[in-house]
């Protein structure tokens, strides 16, 4: 799917079920506490921390099992929202814990930004140059894209973003908070791409009373949905799949029609990073070497219906095939996400005046 969606756009691809006991979950992309201490605590240096952006513990798992195994190094999980994952950094950055950080634009481009991210040197020559950084600092670790999801009762069944504005779904919409979880912001981004910036925040507007309110977390709509509390909410295609296959949610991933009739989506992949002064940074360059393996990279799909980075790989399971089939027809917008992060700031701004947030 990755070469197909690739040859249908300028660049097509390009945004947690539990852990087995002790790991740390905190579903959707929302917050960690604070206090919160990694999971899976180890002593000793043969350990990592990975900080992440929820959504790919089905992949994570097994995965790092697999790397202790292998390597005798410990993989200590903490899980948290895209933004958590930056801000928890950055409050640690005097004594830093965490060894790799994973999250979504574009709150990696943030944390680049913040001196939070340093060249890991791993091999990347298998990726596309439009999937990392110029300066060697983060990389792409798996495909995404945002989506929308209604539940598969709701009545009437919305099809378009004008549908969304209907006072059949007063109290009957929630999205994630923009600026807070990274799929929140990707449909802030998603509405400027189809509507432009002033048209993003009219229709925000707009949306309001149908809106329940701020959600810093993007994971515990879905639930909301399936049970019939909302009728639609925001995703991301890697993450709703993997709940309707391993939870049996009862929703459906929709891309809205625009104005124009065209579905459009943006890429929203999950970005790998060396922390900068990380206290095990070569066994953190060991797991970032091993995650982007041929190997390993051909195990995104078939366990979290994730989407391989590498050029090298194309997978025929048939959750890639869902994949595929998902995203047929589906124009993929490719934001460039250091712009976005510089306007980000203002454009929150006119977001909370328009919907008084």
């Amino acid at each position: 799917m990755k070469h197909t969606m690739r040859s249908a756009s300028a660049r097509s691809v390009s945004v947690l079920a539990a852990l087995a006991a002790g790991a740390l979950l905190l579903s959707g992309c929302g917050g960690t506490a604070a206090g919160s201490q990694p999971s899976g605590g180890s002593t000793g240096d043969a350990q990592v921390t990975v900080y992440s952006a929820d959504g790919l513990a089905d992949w994570y798992k097994p995965t790092f099992d697999d790397f202790t195994k292998s390597t005798g190094i410990k993989v200590n999980y903490v899980e948290s929202g895209s933004g958590e994952v930056v801000s928890r950094a950055e409050k640690e950055k005097s004594n830093p814990q965490a060894d790799v950080l994973v999250t979504l634009p574009p709150f990696i481009q943030q944390a680049d930004q913040n001196g939070l991210l340093a060249p890991s040197g791993v091999d990347t020559s298998a990726i596309a140059a439009t999937d990392k950084a110029a300066n060697g600092h983060y990389v792409s670790l798996v495909d995404n894209y945002f989506a929308m999801i209604r539940g598969t009762a709701a009545s009437p069944k919305p099809d378009t973003w004008k549908d969304l504005l209907s006072t059949d779904y007063k109290g009957k919409i929630q999205y994630s908070t923009p600026g807070q979880a990274g799929d929140g912001t990707a449909m802030m981004v998603l509405l400027e791409q189809v509507l432009g910036k002033q048209g993003a925040m009219d229709y925000f507007k707009s949306l309001q009373p149908n809106n329940v309110g701020p959600s810093s977390s993007t994971g515990k709509l879905g639930p909301k949905v399936s049970k019939g509390e909302l009728s639609v909410a925001n995703s991301d295609v890697q993450m709703a799949l993997q709940s309707i296959s391993a939870d049996k949610s009862a929703y459906e991933v929709f891309f809205p029609k625009g104005d124009d009739g065209k579905r459009t989506t943006v890429s929203l992949p999950y970005d790998i990073g060396l922390a900068s002064n990380a206290p095990h940074a070569d066994n953190a360059k060991k797991l970032m070497a091993y995650l982007l393996s041929k190997e390993v990279q051909s195990t995104v799909s078939s366990k979290a219906f994730g989407i391989p980075v590498r050029n090298d790989v194309t997978p025929s399971d048939a959750n890639y095939a869902a994949l595929k089939k998902v995203m047929d027809g589906v124009t993929v917008a490719q934001p460039n996400w250091d712009s976005v992060l510089g306007s980000l700031n203002n454009d929150l701004a006119a977001y909370n005046a328009a919907t008084g947030q």
